[in-house]
């Protein structure tokens, strides 16, 4: 091998070298920020900077403890946004064939992702959408649903996420649109609330349009039949009993279609 061969060979080590060790640098940070973020509160996060740097939005938020929010926001978020939230480990497979089968017959799309996976995408992500954020977004996932507790995933989710123009979190909204705190919203302004969160942007709790009120009723729907969650460790053994059950008859349905 010639001086300048070696020189080469050299060079690329070393640019293999310090890739190496910036992949490494950010594993052990993302696994210790997530660690961190299980007791220290998020002080801010990806899509809060991008709304301010590009609209001018203020960032109104004040993080609430999830004893301080009102049990109708936890009923709400998990009768909307995700039936098994105390089921599953993050991903939920039920949720993911209703979504498969509704593009395959050419219905409405909806998304399914769970709570614990926007709960990854709003504190450690960008908003929009690709296959590189959304590989990012299922690495997050993984590890809150690691080191976090779902009590915990359920408090940070419902302290940072988007809930008007430069609004984040239930306290904030509660205050902004009804002048109470998280802790006295009401079945009805949670389910409100709640209703807006693909949207919310456009949409306004206060003043809700036909079709606003028409989802928050059926939110409240959901609401009465699911009852009310717990965090304990017996309640989510039952739930993730339940959970298996139901994916057991969902893989018989998926294999009765294919017959």
């Amino acid at each position: 091998m010639t001086k300048k061969e070696k020189r080469t060979s050299g060079k690329q080590r070393g640019f293999w070298k310090t890739i190496g060790l910036i992949v490494l640098t950010c594993f052990l940070l993302s696994i210790l920020t997530t660690i961190l973020y299980r007791w220290v509160n998020p002080p801010v996060t990806p899509l809060m900077v991008i709304r301010k740097v590009q609209y001018g939005y203020s960032i109104e938020k004040k993080w609430k403890p999830i004893e301080e929010i009102s049990p109708y926001m936890v009923r709400a978020a998990i009768a909307s946004e995700d039936n098994y939230f105390l089921g599953h480990n993050g991903f939920d497979v039920i949720a993911l064939d209703q979504v498969l089968q509704e593009r395959q017959s050419g219905r409405r799309k909806r998304g399914g992702s769970t709570i614990s996976q926007q709960t990854a995408k709003n504190v450690f992500c960008w908003p929009r959408g690709s296959w590189i954020r959304k590989g990012v977004e299922t690495y997050y996932t993984f590890l809150i649903e690691t080191f976090w507790s779902k009590e915990r995933i359920m408090e940070v989710y419902l302290n940072v996420i988007e809930m008007g123009q430069g609004i984040y979190g239930a306290e904030a909204a509660a205050q902004h649109y009804f002048h109470c705190s998280a802790k006295n919203l009401s079945a009805h302004q949670a389910a409100l609330i709640t209703a807006c969160y693909p949207a919310p942007l456009k949409r306004n709790p206060a003043h809700p349009s036909g079709y606003l009120s028409h989802q928050a009723g059926v939110i409240q729907g959901r609401m009465a039949r699911y009852g009310t969650p717990r965090f304990d460790d017996q309640y989510i053994k039952g739930c993730r009993e339940r959970y298996q059950k139901a994916v057991v008859k969902m893989k018989k349905r998926r294999e009765k279609r294919k017959k």
